[in-house]
């Protein structure tokens, strides 16, 4: 198998292939850059939708009349 002929190769091959491993490592950057980006936008999303539902407590609490209780008032003894 050795002694046989070998095929004849293109003259530009190793260039081609470096080019094209160029390719192929610039898609990948690419794309991890794109998914990056992608969840770093959900991540703000889910941090703006959190702070927007998250309950503000009330400055001073309210009167006891605006529960529907009304106030109790003792008297003195008679």
């Amino acid at each position: 198998m050795l002694a046989a002929p070998r095929p004849p190769v293109p003259a530009d091959l190793a260039d081609r292939a470096a080019a094209r491993g160029r390719r192929v490592l610039h898609r990948r950057r690419l794309l991890r850059l794109a998914l990056c980006a992608v969840l770093l936008a959900a991540a703000v999303a889910l941090g703006v939708w959190v702070a927007a539902r998250w309950p503000t407590p009330p400055s001073a609490p309210p009167p006891l009349g605006s529960w529907g209780i009304a106030p109790v008032v003792t008297r003195g003894p008679r």
